[in-house]
Parts: C-alpha cells; sequence; structure tokens
C-alpha cells in the first residue's frame, strides 16, 4: 500500500468500497511512524493498541453493512493539547507530562461518532505558546523536508505528521497562525475556521477569545471533509456557533472571484523567493480572469503587539489553574506556597514564564488602561480594517509566513524575531476570521505557503477559491 498516494478522501472511500481494511491501513501507518517517528518527533504519545482495536470495529461494522460515517476508518493524529478521554494529554508541558485526560473534547466526540481513528497525539510548544515546536518539553520536532529545520508551531508535530505521511489528516489548534504557519513551513493545508465554528470544549485554552481547532491535511477537499465533521453548536461552549454548511466546496469559476492584495503584507521583511512565488500566483490567477485589488489594512503595523498583549493576558489567567494540587506535576514543598512556587518553576518552561509575566503586568493595576485596554481598542480597529475591504472583496491573499523554513535553533533566544514568523497570520485571530494556508512551490526543497483570508462564517468561499488554485 503506498500511503504516499493517499489522502484523506481517497482513504475513506477505499475503506467503503473494501478495496483495504481499515485495520490493515492502521497497521501500516503505526508502522510508518515507529520508523519515521525517531527522526522526526511529530508524536509524542502513540495510541497502538486503541488505533488497532477501534480499527477492527470499524471493519466488523462495515462487513454487517453498517453505515460507519464520513469518515470511515481514517486514520488521524490529535495535537496534545486536544483531550482524548484516559490518554495522556501534556501540552507538551513537564507540568502535564504524567496527566491523563479524564473527559473528552467535543471534537474527539464528532470524530469518532465519524468513523475515525486516533493514531496519537502530537508534539507542539508548551501550552501552543511558540512557532518552531522547539518549546516543547518532550524535544523539538522537525520538519520532515529537511531534519535541520524547523516544522513550525505550535502545531509543528500534526503537520510534520501529515507531510511525513504518518498519519491521514491531523487536528491543530490556532491562536495566531498556530495551523497555518506550520502547513506552510510543511507544505500542507492548514485551516483556521471562523471563531466559534468548532467547539474549543476539551481544548487546553491558551487565550480564551483567539483559540479555534482547525484541521491539518494534505489536500483542500480533506480540509473541507473533516471541517464538515468537527463545526458545529456545543452546549458545553457558550462561544460555539449553529451554522450548518449545505456545501463547503461550491462549483464556482476562477473568474467569478474578487480578490484583494493587501499592501501591508507585501513589506521589507518578506523573503524575496517567497515574494517572488505568491506575486507569480497572482499574476497567473489574474491571467485566468481574476479580479485583483490592491486594498490597504491600516491597522496591520499594530497587530503584532496588539495580539501579544491580549494573548498573554488570558493565557496569565488560563494558565493559573496549573498549581500542582488539582492535577499534573506536583513538586514536593514544605507549605501550600512552596508548593506553588516550586511547582509552577519547575513545571513551566521559559517561554510559557515570559508570556505569564507579561500577562500579569499588562493586568495590573495601573496598566490595564495603557496596555490591555488600549490593546482592545485596537483590536477593534483591526477588525474593521477587515470589514471595509470585504465589502470590495471575496477574498484576501497574502504570504501566509514570511520566509520559509528557518534552521533550529536559529530564533529560540530571540523571542521578537520568533513572534515575528506570525506576523502574517495573527491578524486573523484578532479578527475572528477565517483563513487557510496551501502550498505552492518550493525555495531549496523547502515549502512555500498562500494564505487566503474569508469573511466571518465565509469558508466555503476560501475553499473553493483554495480548490481553484489547488488545481491551477
Amino acid at each position: 500500500m503506498d500511503l504516499e498516494k493517499l489522502n484523506l478522501t481517497k482513504i475513506v472511500e477505499g475503506i467503503k468500497e473494501k478495496k483495504f481494511s481499515s485495520l490493515e491501513l492502521t497497521k501500516e501507518y503505526l508502522e510508518r511512524i515507529e520508523k519515521k517517528n525517531p527522526q522526526i518527533n511529530a508524536f509524542i504519545t502513540v495510541m497502538k493498541e486503541e488505533a488497532e482495536e477501534r480499527a477492527q470495529k470499524i471493519d466488523e461494522r462495515i462487513k454487517r453493512g453498517e453505515d460507519v460515517g464520513p469518515l470511515a476508518g481514517a486514520p488521524l493524529a490529535i495535537k496534545d493539547n486536544i483531550l482524548i478521554e484516559d490518554v495522556l494529554c501534556t501540552a507538551g508541558s513537564k507540568i502535564l507530562s504524567n496527566y491523563k485526560a479524564t473527559y473528552e473534547a467535543t471534537v474527539i466526540k464528532k470524530l469518532k461518532e465519524a468513523g475515525a481513528i486516533f493514531l496519537g497525539k502530537t508534539n507542539m510548544d508548551e501550552f501552543a505558546m511558540g512557532s518552531s515546536t522547539e518549546t516543547s518539553y518532550f524535544g523539538p520536532c522537525k520538519n520532515p523536508h529537511n531534519l535541520e529545520k524547523v516544522p513550525g508551531g505550535s502545531s509543528g508535530g500534526s503537520a510534520a505528521a501529515v507531510a511525513a505521511r504518518m498519519c491521514a489528516a491531523a487536528l491543530g489548534s490556532d491562536t495566531g497562525g498556530s495551523l497555518r504557519q506550520p502547513a506552510s513551513f510543511c507544505g500542507v493545508v492548514g485551516l483556521k475556521p471562523t471563531y466559534g465554528l468548532v467547539s474549543r470544549f476539551g481544548l487546553i485554552a491558551l487565550a480564551s477569545s483567539l483559540d479555534q481547532i482547525g484541521p491539518i491535511t494534505q489536500t483542500i477537499e480533506d480540509a473541507a471533509l473533516l471541517l464538515k465533521v468537527i463545526a458545529g453548536q456545543d452546549e458545553k461552549d457558550s462561544t460555539s456557533l449553529d451554522f450548518p454548511f449545505s456545501s463547503l466546496i461550491k462549483e464556482k469559476k476562477i473568474a467569478d472571484f474578487k480578490i484583494g492584495i493587501p499592501e501591508e503584507y507585501f513589506v521589507r521583511g518578506l523573503d524575496k523567493g517567497v515574494k517572488e512565488i505568491i506575486e507569480k500566483t497572482i499574476f497567473n490567477l489574474e491571467e485566468k480572469g481574476v479580479k485583483i485589488k490592491k486594498v490597504s489594512l491600516p491597522h496591520t503595523e499594530l497587530a503584532l503587539p496588539c495580539y501579544y498583549l491580549i494573548m498573554s493576558a488570558e493565557a496569565s489567567a488560563n494558565l493559573s489553574r496549573f498549581d500542582g494540587l488539582r492535577y499534573g506535576f506536583r513538586e514536593e514543598a514544605k507549605d501550600l506556597l512552596d508548593t506553588y512556587l516550586k511547582t509552577r518553576t519547575s513545571g513551566f518552561g521559559e517561554e510559557v514564564k515570559r508570556r505569564i509575566l507579561l500577562g500579569v503586568y499588562g493586568l495590573s493595576a495601573g496598566y490595564y488602561d495603557a496596555y490591555y485596554l488600549k490593546a482592545q481598542k485596537v483590536r477593534t480597529l483591526i477588525k474593521q480594517d477587515f470589514d471595509k475591504v470585504f465589502k470590495k472583496v471575496d477574498c484576501l491573499l497574502t504570504p501566509t509566513s514570511p520566509s520559509p523554513a528557518f534552521k533550529i535553533g536559529e530564533k529560540i533566544d530571540d523571542p521578537l524575531q520568533m513572534y515575528l514568523s506570525d506576523i502574517f497570520t495573527l491578524p486573523v485571530n484578532l479578527a475572528g476570521l477565517p483563513a487557510i494556508s496551501l502550498p505552492l512551490e518550493e525555495i531549496n526543497g523547502l515549502p512555500v505557503g498562500l494564505q487566503i483570508i474569508g469573511q466571518r462564517l465565509r469558508e466555503d468561499l476560501i475553499l473553493s477559491l483554495g480548490k481553484l488554485i489547488e488545481n491551477l
């Protein structure tokens, strides 16, 4: 069985048509993980027994002629901040290194009902804080295209697993680009849905007003298939939306699209090779009859400091629950305060501590108005910029990242340079919009991603345009 030629859609069709069994396929993927993961380090936990047992049950149901769901027997990987009951869920941190989930995320329940198989939990930046998957307590993940390069982050393990064909598709989470940037670095598709379209219940929170679960896949069609399964309102998540989709990929002609090119995304600091590839794609689209319009998002330059103030403030509140008392790792100490100090000092990595301190400072008396409140006002201005532009165009096209994947260790000691890796993705999270990264060409063997940004709840438009670009 050639896993290189099988994507999620083909796998589901093949299992249902009995071209191969779910168990046979699952074992192939598990063998590939055993062979490749020691070099790439994409998986923290491999669920071998659970996966084989579930695959066997799917095959038995197919033999009985039962409906096994839209993801029948498809082997998936899950980012290690999404809870699967009775399975380790570490969020890439020492402080949760021994924590087994006591309940299940809503997206996991939906995937199980759809017939999916879970191969394991993937590596990630600690508590999703990072752009390279180097802050993980379990060691850095590596890019399958070049083992000396990072896979991006924080969903680097999921992107690397899909790129290395160690799974059919994966779930990740996106707070400021954590799905799209690693998808770009690894040459796969990463979809960040509209905020609220997918339930966050069972996702270990980084920044609750920014986080969103989404799929990482090989093709646009696969991303649409996964999104349709995991989307929908959830009574356990008050921010989730009830928005049923009839069709996520519509039969549209490419010339029907009116596309905006934001001038703020083509500035100094953008890699020359990346710029040339994106501009070549835009030229090809124009040749096909697409209406291209230059637009402006004037508050984009404020997005980075705005994002890091809001994200760090919310993170400092969300991470207060990891105190060594209720669950996870604990340092023995003489009293309660000493337990807090020792557990959090030892259990959290440097990047997590940095962001907690930044968040507490921004929320403290005397600084709240000057920093956090002002950042929220700027967030509103960024959202208004997008609202104005979308009155003129259907979608926006931008680079996903300013450069291809960088070397492991290159930026880990320079937080600002690391944060700049997400400069083209994080405005989308501040505005709560959907966006997708799809692979274009390569520079010296390293993939370059194109980002398509859409209006709120118009996943159908970005997926339809993505499909057309994918087939150019």
